[in-house]
């Protein structure tokens, strides 16, 4: 028996690391949000490694910030241990990463959730989308509840029709023991949405008294700790270490002698797992020529003994589980608290989303997160935000937020979606990029905030801490280059023990820093009268002074790659009329039905001389049309 529970302008299910993005970022942009999930103690969970960052998802986590959302600022709180990873190589590949107080982590951000005007969290589970004429109307809970919107947000994680897979066992059942939404994916098949099969996987957590840490390698956290998000600073914190250790020849043993039994390799598990996250037993398999694999050994939080045993994660059988974390190095004598598993579940294929991620024949109706074939909570995070801000700016009746490919690691890993799409579960990484060098972790404010705030997810007091930063970058940058260094004695006597050069001629201090050997800091004796500022001011008045001729050839690039961008292809183009174009190209073209040049030449079986004859037909409809 359906009945009247309201009306909404945004509606947003599910609220792990995307929903919870999507709908703080509609409610402070001003929309009336009804945000559902299944369970309140699911929350931001982290149902694999609680932890936040890494490599270029570090990048993911920064823009997200910068853009007003509070998975930055909810790690910056909650973290246990934070390093900065890639310090060796360039600033372009630097990534911050911070393991997470698993149960602080999500109760602050249910706190903060419950918190926000304009956002009512309720415990329901969505079962229906109901639409007219391709028009979200409504959606329909399992308990009965009819609510009204145009808009809806799915972030639906790993939770539609999930299956968890323990050796021979399985059973239906989302993660960590969560239940699993069985209804919901009848609905998108009946919306005409194509729908597919995925999996993941978790590793086994152990008890810290059964963990021989004598015989690992400690690993501790930075002294100095780099906040996550721009609003945070002076962070001083006591730190919980982590553990490196090793498999052993016996470890390889007992998964070859029972890989007969694992599901990945007996027909069980017909889905398509994560490439860059495989599981023990897939490592062994594809890599047979390896002594050993990293494992590390990760604490969830303060207030408990559960360590996660990153690097193992595993579907073998319970019994099989046990025998072989036992031969890895340290954990002789370990005791399983929570068994690894495979879930499988439900996703979508990207390429039915626009880049602003609302589906191409569905007016109102945005995918995020997992549901769109993507691994990773940051990865989830970033296309929550940006289902949220334009779910809330299409109730304003205004233009979606489109993040390009030169704006940030958000734009490309939108793009890579819904023009490439994905076979398997998509991971950011820094190759993935071409403009890397540009779109650093410490400039995502001075690229992304002003988006932010123009849109209403950025709130004034964040851009007033922003253009106080971007002022006093600009101001010291402006300082330096008037501040001549002349090669006199003393200045010389300095440099040789820098090991540089001698100084021929009076050159600025903005021009010195380029020397391999010298930067902003190393040169402080030569600067007097320099100005109190933050650390992370003169990082970057050092990073643009040091790479001004990459960052300048980069900009040139970025130039060339927006005026395909700007160009934009009618929606009701048949491609069928563009002579010239070959057969695969029209059908790829007429499938994904790019928004602009730019995004056409990305597509896989669309060739230089298809964008060509596109050209040429786009400027001759324009004169006619003129």
């Amino acid at each position: 028996m359906e009945y009247f529970g309201g009306e909404f302008d945004v509606i947003v299910v599910g609220a792990g690391h995307a929903g919870c993005e999507a709908a703080l970022a509609s409610a402070r942009i001003g929309c009336k949000t009804l945000f559902c999930t299944m369970n309140l103690d699911s929350i931001a969970f982290m149902p694999c490694n609680p932890s936040i960052g890494g490599t270029a998802k570090g990048h993911l986590v920064r823009e997200i910030d910068a853009l007003g959302g509070e998975m930055g600022i909810n790690i910056d709180n909650t973290f246990i241990q934070s390093r900065m990873l890639n310090t060796s190589k360039g600033p372009a590949v630097y990534s911050l990463r911070a393991q997470a107080d698993k149960n602080k982590y999500s109760a602050r951000m249910k706190k903060v959730v419950e918190s926000e005007p304009n956002l009512y969290l309720r415990q329901l589970e969505v079962i229906d989308i109901r639409t007219e004429g391709g028009k979200v109307v409504g959606v329909l809970t399992k308990n009965g509840a009819y609510f009204k919107t145009k808009n809806v947000v799915l972030a639906t994680g790993t939770y539609l029709k999930g299956k968890v897979i323990i050796g021979d066992v399985s059973y239906n059942c989302g993660p960590n023991g969560f239940m699993p939404s069985n209804d919901l994916s009848q609905s998108l098949i009946n919306l005409g949405i194509e729908l597919r099969r995925f999996k993941t996987g978790t590793p086994a957590r152990v008890h810290r008294r059964s963990v021989d840490f004598s015989k690992m390698i400690e690993q501790k956290g930075d002294e100095k700790i780099v906040p996550f998000s721009f609003m945070s600073e002076n962070i001083d914190r006591e730190q919980i270490s982590c553990y490196l250790t090793y498999s052993t020849d016996e470890t390889l043993k007992v998964i070859q002698d029972n890989i007969h039994r694992s599901p990945l390799y007996n027909g069980s598990i017909k889905s398509v797992g994560p490439r860059y996250c495989p599981s023990i037993e897939d490592k062994v398999v594809r890599f047979p020529d390896k002594e050993k694999h990293q494992i590390f050994i990760e604490p969830e939080g303060e207030n408990t003994e559960e360590l996660y045993v990153g690097g193992a994660s595993s579907s073998l059988p319970e019994d099989v589980q046990l025998e072989m974390y036992r031969t890895i190095i340290g954990l002789e004598n370990v005791e399983i608290v929570r068994t690894a598993y495979a879930i499988e579940y439900d996703s979508i294929n990207p390429l039915q989303l626009k880049p602003s991620l609302e589906f191409k024949h569905i007016e109102g109706l945005f995918g995020a997160g997992q549901l769109n074939g993507t691994s990773g909570y940051e990865e989830a995070a970033a296309q929550g935000i940006i289902a949220g801000i334009n779910a809330a700016l299409r109730v304003k009746e205004q233009d979606p937020l489109v993040l390009k490919r030169s704006d940030g690691y958000i734009g490309v890993l939108i793009d890579d979606l819904v023009t490439k799409g994905t076979e398997e579960p998509y991971r950011m990484m820094t190759s993935r990029s071409e403009y890397r060098l540009l779109l650093r972790q410490d400039n995502a404010d001075l690229r992304l905030t002003e988006m932010g705030y123009k849109v209403g997810s950025v709130s004034k007091e964040r851009y007033k801490r922003f253009l106080d930063r971007k002022s006093a970058i600009e101001q010291e940058i402006e300082r330096i280059k008037n501040l001549n260094i002349t090669p006199k004695k003393d200045v010389l006597e300095f440099l040789a023990t820098l090991d540089s050069s001698e100084l021929k001629k009076v050159t600025s201090f903005y021009e010195l820093i380029k020397r391999p050997e010298l930067d902003y800091f190393n040169l402080e004796p030569l600067d007097k009268d320099r100005p109190e500022l933050t650390f992370d001011v003169k990082e970057q008045v050092n990073i643009i002074a040091k790479y001004e001729g990459y960052i300048n050839k980069q900009l040139e690039q970025i130039e060339q790659f927006k005026k395909f961008e700007t160009k934009l292809i009618p929606q009701s183009i048949d491609y069928n009329e563009v002579k010239g174009l070959r057969i695969e190209a029209i059908q790829k073209l007429g499938k994904i039905r790019p928004i602009s040049v730019g995004q056409a030449s990305r597509i896989s079986g669309v060739s230089p001389a298809d964008i060509s004859v596109l050209l040429i037909y786009l400027e001759r409809e324009y004169r006619e049309k003129k």
